[in-house]
C-alpha cells in the first residue's frame, strides 16, 4: 500500500508542476524573446500591406510551412518544406516579398511561432486589424498535459483593459472583449495573450 502511494505522489507532483510551468511561462515568454515577437509583427505587416499572405508551420519540428497566399480573385494554399526552392518560385510567381516572407519563417521557427495572420474586428462600428500570432513552445511540453498555444494579438492603437487586465471593448464599452471566443490579458497597452486549445 506504501507502494502505491509512494507512486502516486510523485505522479500528481510531475502534473502540477508541469502544469504550473505551463501557467507561470505564458505570462513570460514575450518578455524572453521580446525583441523577435515585435519583429515577426512589424515585417509582417509590412509584408501584408504589400499583398496578404499568412504562415503556419504544419509539423512539430517547424519543417513544414503552410503559406497561405491571396490573389485578386482566389486565395491559394501551398505547403513546403523550409527552404524548398519551390516556395521561393511560387512567391515570386505572386509577386510576393520572398526575402520577407524567408526572413519571418526563419524568427517563426526561432521562437516556435507556428501561426501569424491578420485579423479584423470592430470598435463603435469601425474597422481595425490586429496580427495574430500562435505559439507552440516545444520547451514547455509535458507528458499527460494537454496541448496548448500561447497566442499573442498586436494591436495597431492602444487598448483599453479592467483592473484585473483583461481586454475590454473600449474605453465607452466597459465589457470584455473576446477574440475567437478567448479573453485576452495585458502584456502592454498595444499587446495581449491568451492560452487556447486552438492556434487559430
Amino acid at each position: 500500500m506504501n507502494n502505491k502511494k509512494g507512486h502516486i505522489v510523485p505522479g500528481v507532483l510531475i502534473l502540477l508542476l508541469a502544469s504550473s510551468c505551463k501557467t507561470m511561462n505564458i505570462t513570460r515568454y514575450y518578455h524572453r524573446h521580446q525583441s523577435i515577437l515585435d519583429s515577426i509583427e512589424l515585417v509582417y505587416t509590412q509584408a501584408y500591406a504589400q499583398k496578404p499572405f499568412s504562415i503556419e508551420f504544419t509539423d512539430r519540428a517547424f519543417d513544414r510551412v503552410s503559406l497561405e497566399l491571396a490573389t485578386d480573385t482566389l486565395t491559394y494554399v501551398y505547403e513546403f518544406w523550409v527552404g524548398e526552392d519551390r516556395m521561393q518560385d511560387t512567391l515570386r510567381k505572386y509577386g510576393y516579398d520572398t526575402t520577407a516572407i524567408n526572413d519571418l519563417i526563419t524568427q517563426m521557427r526561432s521562437v516556435d511561432c507556428t501561426w501569424v495572420n491578420n485579423l479584423d474586428y470592430y470598435t463603435e462600428e469601425r474597422k481595425h486589424y490586429l496580427t495574430y500570432i500562435s505559439l507552440w513552445p516545444r520547451t514547455f511540453n509535458f507528458p499527460f498535459v494537454n496541448k496548448k498555444y500561447y497566442i499573442l494579438t498586436y494591436f495597431q492603437q492602444p487598448q483599453y483593459f479592467d483592473s484585473d487586465g483583461n481586454l475590454l471593448v473600449g474605453r465607452k464599452l466597459r465589457r470584455v472583449r473576446k477574440i475567437n471566443a478567448e479573453v485576452f490579458r495585458r502584456i502592454n497597452d498595444r499587446v495581449c495573450y491568451t492560452l487556447s486549445d486552438r492556434f487559430r
